[in-house]
């Protein structure tokens, strides 16, 4: 059974972003763009969330992320998922100014994904706060997926 993976919007950014001179921003979107190559070996999700925020922005760009998301299963948004979400701002597991951040991670948990990614290192994929993050999901009775960037779900592949 191959291991379901939420993807959160900044990887469908990265992979679709014109080439960056950062390097660091290059190497994420160098990463990316081989996961992506490699995605035969998960079972992709994205959410109604990460469709409309794909939709945001530049309209060439937003076409662009959405291209990308066709054919990708979306996850609901689901009222579990949005009180979930909204308990990990109270609990200040995430900040209040980045709840949609707190939804991603509600819908990952919510619907039993094995794995949420993310390029946002500030919100989700944060060392500081996955501890409570856990603590909250399972507190509210759900498995909390295992948060990582690309690069550390490419190291699973063993490649």
């Amino acid at each position: 059974m191959k291991p379901r993976v939420y993807i959160e919007t900044s990887v469908v950014s990265y992979l679709t972003a014109r080439s960056n001179r950062d390097l660091i921003v290059a190497a994420h979107q160098q990463i990316t763009t081989e996961l992506w190559a490699r995605r035969d070996g998960f079972e992709f999700y994205a959410s109604e969330l990460v469709l409309a925020e794909a939709g945001r922005g530049d309209s060439h760009a937003a076409a662009q992320r959405l291209k990308v998301l066709n054919g990708i299963p979306l996850l609901k948004v689901s009222s579990q998922a949005r009180d979930l979400g909204k308990l990990l701002v109270q609990e200040l597991a995430i900040p209040a100014k980045a709840i949609e951040d707190a939804y991603h991670v509600a819908v990952a948990a919510v619907q039993g994904m094995d794995y949420l990614i993310t390029w946002n290192c500030t919100h989700i994929a944060n060392l500081q706060m996955q501890r409570k993050i856990e603590r909250i999901c399972i507190d509210a009775g759900y498995v909390p997926a295992v948060i990582g960037t690309p690069e550390e779900l490419l190291a699973t592949t063993g490649e």
